[in-house]
């Protein structure tokens, strides 16, 4: 597939019964919380994936504390250190194995992100409303490694560097998408948040799974 940037907004899209009918081989999927932790509706996503067949993994970063607000989600962030949450975005990993797709949402990019530059045998990434430029890591993207980037293209949040350090890894990858929806909300999947956005999540669960399909 050829690297691609992708207005995403409702386009007809397959439902989520016939891309499960699509799905082939069952993939291991690590994928890290947003500023405002390990929520329900995170939980709930990550079971929405799991009821296909495949693996989810969903570290706790913030040892249990979850926030109302994301400015308070990321207040915490600062204070443990983005460096620590890196760590133990790093160690959540140590034990399973390399063969795996590494998602996150916001913040957990950061972790994910690092981790499928840098352990190897990563299957492929999903990235939402987060990017790094690669060289942040000290590494290029992998080349053979597959990569989702899901984003809102009026979200403030990503507007200042991480849209276009998307642009810069989808433009330079094989096999890379950046899906952009209609829309300013910043954690759009996460149902249980005022960000939700119905529509938009529901088409981002179906290339998810069409991509995990294939992972």
């Amino acid at each position: 597939m050829v690297a691609a940037e992708v207005v995403a907004a409702r386009e007809p899209q397959a439902t989520i019964k016939h891309a499960r009918t699509r799905l082939g081989l069952m993939a291991e999927l690590l994928l890290f919380h947003h500023a405002q932790g390990l929520t329900k509706g995170i939980r709930s996503l990550a079971d929405e994936i799991r009821d296909v067949g495949h693996t989810v993994h969903t570290p706790d970063l913030y040892d249990g504390k979850t926030f109302d607000e994301i400015d308070a989600g990321v207040g915490y962030a600062k204070e443990v250190g983005f460096g620590t949450i890196l760590e133990r975005g790093q160690a959540a990993a140590e034990g399973l194995p390399n063969e795996l797709v590494y998602a996150g949402i916001s913040l957990g990019v950061m972790p994910a992100q690092a981790l499928a530059q840098t352990r190897p045998g990563a299957k492929g990434a999903v990235f939402v409303s987060g990017a790094f430029p690669p060289a942040e890591f000290d590494a290029p993207w992998p080349e053979g490694v597959p990569l989702q980037i899901h984003m809102m293209e009026d979200d403030e949040w990503v507007a200042e560097g991480d849209l276009d350090a998307a642009r810069e890894i989808v433009g330079s990858t094989k096999d890379a998408d950046l899906f952009l929806y209609e829309g300013d909300k910043h954690l759009f999947v996460d149902s249980s948040l005022p960000d939700h956005d119905e529509g938009a999540a529901t088409d981002f669960l179906e290339r998810v799974l069409e991509f995990l399909g294939r992972a």
